[in-house]
């Protein structure tokens, strides 16, 4: 997603470098490839839960919607390598292993949330490595890690809560997601002011 791009890049202290355009574009496309692959992989939990979706209503052939994933994922390596070189594809490659392992088998294992954060996490710390000067990724990363950290732990607690959307959620998780919502934004806030 472009914000976590940015906020890696902004972490790193150089959020306006060109190769930050190319990270986004690809971090754009394996967004995208996701949601197509999550509607090819959920057809069957969809066409109960949700048939009015494109995939089971028919609307889209199931094939097709993994074609569209194939061909985006594509597209996001094509684009980080084109403008990243060998640092973009570092960036990208752990970020598309986790989507597809995400959506083709861990999405509904206990180790989901924790797929689905570091997903989030690799993205903030592609934009922090795009914009690392040569000889200079080790530090950019380690810039990068608090960002990533924090997004990591927010959509860790979202995603456990996401599980529940069909069947409802005891009302301890939604009250963990919040609090933990909460301190994730106090400790964003907090970090200029503790580097200050």
């Amino acid at each position: 997603m472009p914000g976590d791009v940015l906020a890696g890049a902004a972490a790193a202290r150089t959020p306006w470098h060109p190769r930050v355009l190319g990270a986004t574009a690809s971090s754009v496309c394996m967004y995208w490839a996701g949601m197509a692959l999550n509607d090819y992989a959920d057809a069957t939990v969809d066409a109960v839960e949700r048939p009015d979706r494109p995939v089971p209503s028919g609307r889209v052939p199931r094939r097709t919607a993994l074609a569209v994933a194939t061909g985006l994922t594509a597209a996001s390596l094509g684009l980080a390598a084109a403008t990243g070189g060998r640092r973009g594809l570092l960036g990208a490659l752990p970020l598309t292993a986790l989507v597809w392992s995400y959506d083709l088998g861990l999405k509904s294992t206990p180790a989901g949330p924790a797929v689905m954060a570091g997903a989030r996490a690799a993205d903030v710390l592609t934009g922090a490595l795009a914009v690392a000067p040569p000889g200079a990724a080790a530090s950019a990363l380690r810039r990068g890690t608090l960002p990533a950290a924090l997004m990591a732990a927010h959509t860790y607690t979202l995603t456990a809560l996401s599980r529940h959307e069909i069947a409802g959620a005891p009302a301890d998780v939604p009250a963990r997601t919040l609090a933990a919502s909460t301190a994730t934004v106090l400790a964003t806030a907090a970090g200029p002011l503790v580097r200050g």
